[in-house]
């Protein structure tokens, strides 16, 4: 039993400084996991930037981070806010506040990533494919971190064609 508890504890702060190093604040690392209900409409209850916001779930609140794009920086304690980041987190807020998701995980890969986001296509209540559509318009690029996802493709046509038609940050940031 004795033996059992020290592995315990060190398997938790192991955890916690795997978090430090990576550059977690451990104190907001979120365990557990979630299922998304595919057929579920989730409420938006917050935009924390352009490409994060909140969901209520049954569970409470939950942080949901777009696969596959990013935008820039406007909370990031650690940078200032970034060119065009105002502009996307308030397109994002239009989009998303007093509605409701639909939330794809992507099979392929992790469903959350080092910060306890859970990484998801955003479809808002009347079907808009919300990853799609701040890519297309320029308020977002598309991101790859780690493993390849289902959209990859075609997010990165998307931000090309955005990029060639001067759109959003591809104007005003370049």
């Amino acid at each position: 039993m004795k033996y059992k508890v020290i592995l315990i504890i060190c398997i938790a702060s192991g955890s916690i400084f795997a978090a430090y190093l990576s550059g977690t604040d451990p104190s907001k690392y979120k365990r557990g996991s979630f299922n998304f209900d595919l057929d579920k409409k989730y409420p938006v209850e917050d935009v924390l930037d352009g490409d994060t916001f909140e969901i209520k779930t049954g569970d409470g609140l939950k942080t949901i981070r777009m696969l596959g794009i990013d935008t820039p920086e406007t909370v990031d304690p650690r940078k200032p806010v970034q060119c065009f980041g105002k502009e996307a987190s308030d397109m994002t807020k239009s989009l998303l506040l007093h509605h409701f998701v639909n939330l794809e995980i992507d099979k392929g890969r992790s469903s959350i990533d080092k910060f306890g986001r859970f990484l998801a296509y955003v479809y808002r209540d009347d079907g808009l494919f919300i990853n799609e559509h701040l890519l297309k318009n320029g308020f977002a690029r598309e991101y790859t971190y780690g493993k390849v996802y289902s959209f990859q493709k075609h997010f990165k046509v998307l931000q090309s064609e955005a990029e060639k038609r001067l759109l959003g940050l591809w104007k005003i940031c370049n």
